[in-house]
Protein backbone atom coordinates (compact mmCIF):
# COMPACT_ATOMS: atom_id res chain seq x y z
CA UNK A 1 0.00 0.00 0.00
CA UNK A 2 1.25 3.74 -0.84
CA UNK A 3 2.39 5.91 1.84
CA UNK A 4 0.47 9.08 0.16
CA UNK A 5 -1.94 8.85 -2.80
CA UNK A 6 -3.61 11.98 -4.24
CA UNK A 7 -6.66 10.87 -6.91
CA UNK A 8 -7.42 14.02 -9.61
CA UNK A 9 -6.13 16.75 -7.30
CA UNK A 10 -7.36 20.02 -7.96
CA UNK A 11 -6.95 23.46 -6.61
CA UNK A 12 -8.63 26.64 -8.40
CA UNK A 13 -8.17 29.92 -6.63
CA UNK A 14 -11.14 32.00 -8.31
CA UNK A 15 -10.99 30.98 -11.55
CA UNK A 16 -7.37 30.31 -11.41
CA UNK A 17 -6.44 26.61 -11.89
CA UNK A 18 -3.52 26.53 -9.49
CA UNK A 19 -3.42 22.56 -9.49
CA UNK A 20 -5.26 20.81 -12.36
CA UNK A 21 -5.87 16.89 -11.47
CA UNK A 22 -2.71 15.79 -10.41
CA UNK A 23 -2.79 11.87 -9.57
CA UNK A 24 0.57 10.42 -7.71
CA UNK A 25 1.68 8.35 -5.05
CA UNK A 26 4.64 8.14 -2.98
CA UNK A 27 6.07 4.59 -1.62
CA UNK A 28 7.72 3.92 1.75
CA UNK A 29 11.52 4.41 1.57
CA UNK A 30 11.05 6.15 -1.58
CA UNK A 31 12.82 9.60 -2.42
CA UNK A 32 10.92 11.73 -5.04
CA UNK A 33 11.48 14.64 -6.90
CA UNK A 34 9.05 17.11 -7.60
CA UNK A 35 10.09 19.85 -10.15
CA UNK A 36 8.59 22.57 -12.49
CA UNK A 37 9.13 25.77 -13.84
CA UNK A 38 8.33 28.84 -11.76
CA UNK A 39 4.13 28.87 -10.96
CA UNK A 40 4.51 25.64 -12.03
CA UNK A 41 2.13 24.98 -8.90
CA UNK A 42 4.45 22.44 -6.66
CA UNK A 43 4.59 24.42 -3.37
CA UNK A 44 0.42 24.11 -3.63
CA UNK A 45 0.32 20.70 -3.89
CA UNK A 46 2.49 20.41 -0.82
CA UNK A 47 0.05 23.60 0.75
CA UNK A 48 -2.77 20.71 -0.56
CA UNK A 49 -0.88 17.21 0.72
CA UNK A 50 -0.14 19.08 4.22
CA UNK A 51 -3.38 20.67 5.06
CA UNK A 52 -2.28 24.24 4.54
CA UNK A 53 -5.28 25.12 2.09
CA UNK A 54 -8.13 22.49 1.05
CA UNK A 55 -8.85 21.27 -2.05
CA UNK A 56 -11.55 22.23 -5.23
CA UNK A 57 -12.05 18.90 -5.80
CA UNK A 58 -10.23 15.20 -5.98
CA UNK A 59 -8.80 12.92 -3.04
CA UNK A 60 -6.22 12.67 -0.37
CA UNK A 61 -5.25 9.01 0.79
CA UNK A 62 -2.58 8.54 3.68
CA UNK A 63 -1.67 5.15 4.13
CA UNK A 64 -5.38 3.97 2.67
CA UNK A 65 -6.97 6.35 4.96
CA UNK A 66 -9.47 9.17 3.25
CA UNK A 67 -7.75 12.58 4.46
CA UNK A 68 -8.90 15.03 2.15
CA UNK A 69 -10.64 17.13 4.40
CA UNK A 70 -8.42 16.82 7.11
CA UNK A 71 -6.78 19.63 9.38
CA UNK A 72 -3.67 20.43 8.97
CA UNK A 73 -3.03 19.17 12.89
CA UNK A 74 -4.32 16.73 12.49
CA UNK A 75 -2.30 15.44 9.09
CA UNK A 76 0.63 16.34 10.84
CA UNK A 77 -0.12 13.66 13.56
CA UNK A 78 -0.97 11.00 11.55
CA UNK A 79 2.68 11.49 10.52
CA UNK A 80 2.86 13.72 7.27
CA UNK A 81 5.54 16.37 7.70
CA UNK A 82 7.08 19.68 5.44
CA UNK A 83 9.76 22.34 5.62
CA UNK A 84 9.26 25.60 3.79
CA UNK A 85 10.95 27.55 1.13
CA UNK A 86 10.57 30.54 3.48
CA UNK A 87 12.30 29.98 7.13
CA UNK A 88 11.24 31.81 9.88
CA UNK A 89 12.81 30.49 13.45
CA UNK A 90 11.34 31.23 16.86
CA UNK A 91 13.95 34.26 17.31
CA UNK A 92 13.07 33.94 21.18
CA UNK A 93 13.65 30.22 21.04
CA UNK A 94 17.15 28.98 21.13
CA UNK A 95 18.20 26.05 18.78
CA UNK A 96 16.81 23.05 20.24
CA UNK A 97 13.60 24.70 21.57
CA UNK A 98 12.73 25.30 18.08
CA UNK A 99 12.75 21.88 17.23
CA UNK A 100 11.20 20.76 20.43
CA UNK A 101 8.18 22.75 19.00
CA UNK A 102 7.31 19.31 16.75
CA UNK A 103 7.74 17.07 19.79
CA UNK A 104 5.28 19.09 21.91
CA UNK A 105 2.65 19.87 19.27
CA UNK A 106 2.32 17.13 16.91
CA UNK A 107 3.13 13.99 19.18
CA UNK A 108 2.24 15.70 22.37
CA UNK A 109 5.32 15.19 24.31
CA UNK A 110 6.20 16.61 27.88
CA UNK A 111 9.14 18.90 27.52
CA UNK A 112 11.32 16.85 28.92
CA UNK A 113 10.88 13.85 26.29
CA UNK A 114 10.60 16.80 23.81
CA UNK A 115 13.75 18.15 24.78
CA UNK A 116 15.49 14.47 24.87
CA UNK A 117 14.00 13.13 21.40
CA UNK A 118 15.17 17.16 20.13
CA UNK A 119 19.09 16.19 21.25
CA UNK A 120 18.56 12.95 19.64
CA UNK A 121 17.74 14.53 16.20
CA UNK A 122 19.80 17.17 16.12
CA UNK A 123 22.97 14.86 17.18
CA UNK A 124 21.59 12.54 13.48
CA UNK A 125 21.81 15.80 11.86
CA UNK A 126 24.94 17.03 13.50
CA UNK A 127 24.10 20.05 14.67
CA UNK A 128 25.63 21.18 17.83
CA UNK A 129 25.61 23.87 20.31
CA UNK A 130 21.83 23.70 20.62
CA UNK A 131 21.50 26.81 22.95
CA UNK A 132 22.22 28.67 20.93
CA UNK A 133 20.15 32.10 19.75
CA UNK A 134 19.47 31.11 16.13
CA UNK A 135 20.59 34.13 15.38
CA UNK A 136 23.86 32.72 15.39
CA UNK A 137 23.66 29.98 12.91
CA UNK A 138 24.94 29.54 9.65
CA UNK A 139 22.52 28.88 6.25
CA UNK A 140 23.59 25.26 6.65
CA UNK A 141 22.72 25.09 10.61
CA UNK A 142 19.25 26.91 10.01
CA UNK A 143 18.43 24.29 6.87
CA UNK A 144 19.47 21.56 9.37
CA UNK A 145 17.29 22.90 12.20
CA UNK A 146 14.26 23.18 9.86
CA UNK A 147 14.73 19.44 8.94
CA UNK A 148 14.99 18.48 12.46
CA UNK A 149 12.10 20.38 13.36
CA UNK A 150 9.86 18.47 11.04
CA UNK A 151 11.53 15.05 12.08
CA UNK A 152 10.52 16.23 15.28
CA UNK A 153 6.97 15.16 14.22
CA UNK A 154 7.99 11.52 13.77
CA UNK A 155 6.86 11.78 10.20
CA UNK A 156 6.38 8.92 7.35
CA UNK A 157 6.20 11.29 4.93
CA UNK A 158 8.37 14.48 4.32
CA UNK A 159 8.22 17.30 2.25
CA UNK A 160 11.36 19.53 1.80
CA UNK A 161 10.24 22.84 0.20
CA UNK A 162 13.19 23.88 -1.70
CA UNK A 163 15.81 22.88 1.09
CA UNK A 164 19.23 22.72 -0.34
CA UNK A 165 18.45 26.76 -1.88
CA UNK A 166 21.38 28.98 -0.13
CA UNK A 167 24.01 26.39 0.10
CA UNK A 168 26.85 25.75 -1.32
CA UNK A 169 28.17 22.97 -3.56
CA UNK A 170 29.62 21.22 -0.40
CA UNK A 171 26.81 21.85 1.73
CA UNK A 172 24.29 20.76 -0.71
CA UNK A 173 26.32 17.49 -1.06
CA UNK A 174 25.98 17.03 2.72
CA UNK A 175 22.40 17.39 3.34
CA UNK A 176 21.70 15.37 -0.25
CA UNK A 177 23.65 12.69 2.10
CA UNK A 178 21.47 13.50 5.06
CA UNK A 179 18.18 13.12 3.07
CA UNK A 180 19.15 9.74 1.57
CA UNK A 181 20.27 8.24 4.93
CA UNK A 182 17.09 9.32 6.99
CA UNK A 183 15.12 7.90 4.62
CA UNK A 184 17.03 4.95 4.35
CA UNK A 185 17.24 4.32 7.99
CA UNK A 186 13.28 5.66 8.64
CA UNK A 187 11.87 4.05 6.09
CA UNK A 188 10.51 7.48 4.81
CA UNK A 189 8.95 8.80 1.92
CA UNK A 190 10.63 12.38 0.74
CA UNK A 191 9.15 14.92 -1.31
CA UNK A 192 11.83 16.60 -2.87
CA UNK A 193 11.02 20.35 -4.18
CA UNK A 194 14.12 21.52 -6.00
CA UNK A 195 15.70 23.86 -8.95
CA UNK A 196 18.78 22.35 -9.23
CA UNK A 197 18.39 19.68 -11.53
CA UNK A 198 22.13 18.23 -10.32
CA UNK A 199 20.18 17.49 -7.04
CA UNK A 200 17.19 15.67 -8.11
CA UNK A 201 19.57 13.60 -10.50
CA UNK A 202 21.90 12.52 -7.65
CA UNK A 203 18.79 12.37 -4.92
CA UNK A 204 16.06 11.10 -6.35
CA UNK A 205 14.82 7.52 -7.26
CA UNK A 206 11.72 9.30 -9.38
CA UNK A 207 10.62 12.57 -10.40
CA UNK A 208 6.68 14.23 -11.44
CA UNK A 209 7.20 17.05 -13.21
CA UNK A 210 4.75 20.13 -12.83
CA UNK A 211 3.40 22.90 -15.25
CA UNK A 212 0.64 25.38 -15.05
CA UNK A 213 -0.42 22.78 -12.60
CA UNK A 214 -0.73 19.81 -14.30
CA UNK A 215 1.45 16.50 -14.12
CA UNK A 216 3.05 16.23 -17.48
CA UNK A 217 5.58 13.54 -17.16
CA UNK A 218 6.54 10.82 -14.21
CA UNK A 219 9.59 8.71 -14.09
CA UNK A 220 13.38 8.19 -13.25
CA UNK A 221 15.29 11.62 -13.61
CA UNK A 222 17.26 10.02 -16.85
CA UNK A 223 13.90 9.31 -18.77
CA UNK A 224 12.24 12.59 -17.65
CA UNK A 225 14.87 14.75 -18.36
CA UNK A 226 14.61 13.57 -21.81
CA UNK A 227 10.67 14.19 -22.30
CA UNK A 228 10.82 16.95 -25.35
CA UNK A 229 7.60 18.43 -23.42
CA UNK A 230 9.82 18.87 -19.72
CA UNK A 231 12.39 20.46 -21.71
CA UNK A 232 10.25 22.88 -23.35
CA UNK A 233 8.68 23.43 -20.30
CA UNK A 234 11.28 23.72 -17.36
CA UNK A 235 14.79 22.83 -18.91
CA UNK A 236 15.28 25.06 -21.46
CA UNK A 237 16.22 22.95 -24.23
CA UNK A 238 19.01 21.40 -22.20
CA UNK A 239 18.36 17.59 -20.99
Amino acid sequence: MSKLTTTGLTKAFSGLVAVNDVSFNMEEGEILGIIGPNGAGKTTFIHLVSGILMPTSGRIEFKGKDITYAPAHERSRLGIARTYQLIHPLENLKVVENVMIGSVFSRGKSLKEARKAAEAICAELELDRLQRDTAQLSILEIKKMEIARALANEPEVLFLDEVMAGLNSDETKQVIATVQRIARERRMAVGVVEHVMGVIRELTQRVIVLEAGELIAEGPYETVSKNPRVIEAYLGGAA
